[in-house]
């Protein structure tokens, strides 16, 4: 391609899109010039969505005589593009016409070409396009791959065609390997027999060249070199093809075949790495030693998916026998014999032994291992049904594990080489913690990356066999126990191992010996010896402390063990190195968790651990363990209440360089927010002091478009809820910065579900602290707004919570400003939609019950069950306040005509009740209802027999089981005498406890308000004959003895 683009920068937007032009944009946008950089790439953003580009950055790609970084840079936004724009629902999506120019090139340009980086990309860019086009748009895509893999077998093939094939086919398995749709997964296993057929050929082929090379000598070195690679690469796609290209790989004959090859292949290559003297070079003895790793994963990954398939497969126990014996032969070089041999020698190293092939294949053996014991005992559970065939299958597999493979000396012969060999440090485990102690300990006690190491993994392996063969494992396990569990033995790395076989089995253990007593005569008197190596014991204490923990350590022995702790983190004593007295930190997060944890008995011992743990926060580096460590105080701080205050100035003082040096480490921030928040909670009022300086925190993180709101925000709003809690309330002034934080609450109502019910429980807790804040024009009006936008829109409970919060406002408002106040309320109420949605409801779930029959539909608005009871709930708050302003409101929402909107309203409140389960919320309808007698008029007085239902029924409820009839059951008398909490109460506590006693719910006597209210109408009627005349005649007989049973009048 021969383009002079001369001198001139076309503008971008004038730029047409060619072959030419789209190479010089490429050539500036890999240019080392920042100006071209940005001009080239800004060209390319406005051409992603062009009609045309990505065929052309094919064209770019596919010509071999441009520069290698264009055609990188061209073969990596075809890439990308794919990625944004090539399904259908994608908006600008790739053109049809130039999906299928790019599809009929991918092949073709993969196989042929050169450069290994530019290989691998387009070989990125088929998989990603099969995985999106197959099988519906690109359905011939295997049998063109397996007609190219075929060509490039043949003597006279190109030999680069080979590997780059098989480059191609190994990402596109990869890629469908984990499709999820169906139609594609299935198609995929349809393929998958031919594929696995020609490729089993290739690699056999290949396998045995190599082979017959290194046995027997030759002069084609470079293709010997040549097929151990593609042989690798066949392999790598083997074992994907066949685990996710068949449901049942046991059963198919190829698969079988294959099988019993990577068996004889897996015992040739081992005997290749690991015999004496090997004559391979260094190269190809890392090829094989990839062969093996593969065919290692080939068998770990069938034992994980197909459990079944592996067990039924010829000779797979033998093979987890052989796997078995690496792991043995890898055991007699693991740990260190003794501390002497694991010293650092003069060269600064130490000779760790063992062989790093061998390593990673243990580790594959014992996760095998794993995976079988897994298959027996804790089997995976499906949710399709099982073809006898597979029943029978599976019964005979777990059958065969459990006699064949997992024998009484097979289980005992594993557990006593994973305590004795792999539960041992090793040389470069004790060097690594002398020298880099943070990260060792890190690794060691916080990692979950337990299935890519040899000791996590060999304690998970030991914890299956010790759940599952208990009666093996207790009495020997016991045996050594006793033997090394004194004072007087000395064999400190054996001691360790035994040590942690006990705390990982303390479930199990928990009744077969008393630890108690193994504390006293044996942890205490080690934890003190000051003798070279000590340090490993002393850490391991920590630990098997805090497995026992939770299991069985008696309450008197508690203090004992946090004086260990105590201990442990005294940095005087030089046998504390950082490691022990982290891994004790760390810990004692599991001592001050566990469910009987008792502050009292604490108390005597908190100085000492939390002055230590503050001052190793300061002296570690690593921002992990430092949050680790904030962690445990953390839990210290919820545990200890009140008790903490003397310490609260330490902590605090700790936090501010903390969040400094966290700069982007978001994570920390969350600690330490959580940690203000659990402080906050445990002072109580007593935390006011602090309040205002973690106001700016909490402000930095719920500000509209705030940096940080995404990270903090959720951590933000626990420590804001905690501070509103626990500021005191009046006569004490709410302090000013607190009540500005009020603007930034409703915006926070349309973020998401979580951080909406956290800002409606903050937004009701600033009712109860600063009543005339919220209840104040500049804000009460932009409230009642944003929750009638709510209502309506949310699930059940959250909706329930927006007319909680309305319903506390009108009780805010009655109690700060009388019936004026509720007025203003109610005003804002109608202006800002709320109570039109409301009466909208109510008034749709009583046409609702006006129509019968099977095909009856609920109206778009209609509410029904609790969400009716909750929109009634906030009439009947209003009504309870003020029945005048209720009606108000009534006639403002239904026209003149208030009778009208009365009778249907009545109707579906009266039917309503008794669907109501609540007490509280029943006695609450029937004190507004029978309040409404006060209006004298005919509209409530024509339904004196509901009135007299509900009566006779909310009454008999409550009233039932009570000796005193003259009271109903939730009334509570003011003479129950003041409240004297043992403890100090948080002020919200108070407030909200207030708020409930002053609830009319339970400030009135229904049985006395009723009776009142019934001897008023009468009076108001004109008396008992007048009001017998014109309303009680009425009244159905039985309704009236209901009725007259109760005692009322």
């Amino acid at each position: 391609m021969q383009v002079d683009f001369g001198a001139i920068e076309v503008a971008g937007e004038a730029n047409p899109l060619t072959e030419g032009i789209l190479y010089h944009v490429l050539r500036s946008a890999a240019s080392s010039d920042p100006t071209q950089i940005q001009t080239g790439t800004k060209q390319l953003q406005q051409w992603e969505t062009a009609k045309g580009f990505y065929p052309l950055l094919q064209s770019v790609f596919l010509d071999k005589a441009l520069p290698l970084e264009v055609r990188y840079l061209a073969i990596i936004k075809l890439k990308n593009g794919i990625d944004k724009y090539w399904r259908k629902t994608t908006t600008n999506g790739v053109d049809k016409d130039d999906k299928a120019i790019i599809r009929a090139r991918l092949l073709e340009s993969g196989v042929n070409e050169a450069d290994q980086r530019l290989a691998l990309q387009n070989a990125l860019v088929i998989a990603k396009t099969a995985r999106l086009a197959f099988p519906k748009d690109w359905p011939d895509l295997f049998k063109q791959l397996i007609h190219i893999l075929r060509s490039s077998t043949s003597p006279t093939a190109y030999r680069l065609h080979l590997p780059r094939t098989l480059l191609i086919i190994l990402h596109i398995v990869k890629d469908l390997s984990t499709a999820s749709v169906i139609g594609t997964r299935q198609r995929f296993q349809k393929e998958a027999p031919e594929l696995l057929n020609v490729l089993g050929q290739i690699y056999l082929t290949k396998v045995q060249s190599w082979q017959n090379f290194f046995d027997n000598g030759g002069d084609d070195e470079g293709g010997a070199l040549e097929d151990i690679e593609n042989s690798l690469l066949t392999i790598k796609i083997i074992r994907r093809l066949i685990i996710a290209g068949y449901d049942f790989p046991g059963r198919d004959k190829d698969v079988q075949e294959f099988w019993i090859l990577s068996q004889d292949h897996f015992e040739k290559c081992i005997h290749y790495v690991v015999q004496e003297g090997s004559p391979l070079a260094a190269g190809p003895r890392t090829m094989i030693e990839n062969h093996l790793v593969q065919l290692s994963k080939f068998h770990l990954t069938m034992a994980q998916a197909h459990a079944v398939d592996f067990t039924l497969l010829t000779n797979s126990l033998d093979l987890v026998r052989t796997y078995w014996s690496l792991i043995a032969s890898l055991g007699e070089t693991w740990g260190s014999k003794s501390l002497d041999g694991a010293r650092i020698g003069t060269d600064g190293d130490a000779e760790d032994g063992d062989s790093p092939i061998l390593e990673r294949l243990g580790l594959k053996g014992l996760l095998l291992i794993r995976a079988c014991v897994k298959m027996v005992f804790y089997p995976t559970q499906i949710l399709r049904y099982r073809q006898p065939q597979e029943k029978e299958e599976k019964a005979r597999a777990i059958q065969l594990v459990k006699e064949d493979l997992l024998t009484e000396n097979l289980v005992r012969e594993m557990i006593s080489a994973l305590v004795t060999r792999f539960f041992v440090f090793r040389p470069s485990d004790l060097r690594m913690w002398e020298e880099e102690p943070d990260e060792w300990e890190k690794m060691e006690e916080g990692g979950d990356d337990w299935e890519f190491s040899i000791r996590p993994c060999a304690e998970k392996l030991f914890l299956d066999l010790a759940k599952n063969f208990k009666e093996l494992i207790i009495q020997p396990l016991l045996q050594v126990f006793y033997t090394v569990a004194t004072p007087d033995n000395e064999d400190i790395l054996f001691k360790d191992s035994v040590y942690t076989a006990v705390g990982l089995a303390a479930d199990i253990l928990f009744d077969k010996m008393d630890f108690d007593a193994f504390i006293t005569n044996t942890l205490v008197p080690e934890a003190q010896k000051q003798k070279p190596g000590y340090n490993i014991i002393r850490r391991r204490i920590a630990i098997i402390i805090a497995q026992w923990i939770s299991i069985k350590i008696g309450k008197d022995k508690k203090p004992v063990v946090y004086q260990i702790y105590q201990h442990l983190l005294d940095k005087n004593d030089p046998l504390n190195d950082q490691v022990v007295r982290v891994t004790a930190a760390r810990r004692f997060k599991d001592v001050a968790d566990e469910w009987e944890f008792n502050a009292d008995n604490f108390l005597p011992y908190a100085p000492g651990i939390l002055d230590r743990m503050m001052a190793l926060v300061q002296e570690v580096e690593l921002p992990e363990t430092k949050m680790v460590l904030l962690n445990t105080i953390s839990s210290i701080v919820e545990r200890m209440e009140h008790n903490i205050t003397p310490y609260a100035n330490s902590i605090i003082s700790l936090l501010p360089p903390l969040w400094e040096q966290s700069g982007e480490e978001h994570l920390m921030k969350q600690a330490i927010l959580t940690i203000l928040a659990r402080l906050t909670n445990a002072m109580k009022a007593e935390s006011r002091t602090f309040h205002v300086s973690f106001l700016p925190i909490i402000q930095s993180a719920i500000e509209p478009n705030s940096e940080t709101q995404v990270y903090l925000l959720e951590d933000a709003l626990d420590l804001w809820a905690s501070i509103v809690a626990q500021t005191p309330s009046a006569p004490e002034p709410t302090p000013t910065e607190l009540l500005s934080l009020l603007q930034y609450l409703l915006p926070l109502y349309s973020v998401d579900n979580e951080v909406l019910r956290k800002g409606l429980e903050i937004t009701e807790a600033y009712l109860l602290l600063a009543p005339a804040a919220v209840l104040a024009d500049s804000f009460r009006p932009n409230l009642l707004s944003a929750l009638a936008d709510l209502l309506g829109s949310l699930k059940i409970e959250a909706n329930g919570t927006v007319t909680h919060l309305v319903q506390c406002v009108v009780r805010g408002a009655d109690g700060f400003g009388g019936e004026e106040a509720v007025k203003i309320v109610v005003g804002d109420l109608i202006s800002s939609g709320f109570f039109a949605k409301v009466m909208e409801g109510l008034h749709g779930a009583w046409t609702h019950h006006q129509s019968h029959g099977p095909y009856r539909e609920l109206p778009s608005r209609a509410v029904d069950g609790v969400v009716e009871t909750d929109y009634f709930t906030v009439l009947a708050r209003i009504g309870l306040a003020s029945p005048a302003v209720l009606l108000e409101g009534l006639t403002s929402i239904g026209g003149a005509d208030l009778e009208k909107t009365l009778d249907w309203l009545l109707e579906e409140w009266f039917s309503h009740i008794e669907n109501i389960g609540d007490g509280p919320n029943k006695k609450l309808m029937t004190l507004v209802l029978t309040r409404l007698l006060e209006t004298n008029t005919g509209w409530i007085l024509g339904r004196l027999q509901n009135l007299i239902v509900i009566w006779t029924d909310v009454l008999g409820e409550l009233l039932d089981g009570c000796d005193d009839r003259s009271a109903d059951c939730l009334y509570w008398p003011e003479d129950s005498g003041p409240y004297n909490p043992v403890d100090p109460e948080a002020p919200e506590d108070v407030r909200k406890r207030q708020l409930i006693y002053s609830d009319p719910v339970h400030r009135l006597n229904l049985v006395a308000f009723v009776r009142e209210h019934l001897q008023n109408a009468i009076q108001a009627s004109g008396g008992e004959q007048q009001f017998q005349d014109e309303w009680l005649s009425r009244v159905d007989k039985d309704v009236l003895k209901g009725f007259a049973e109760l005692g009322i009048m």
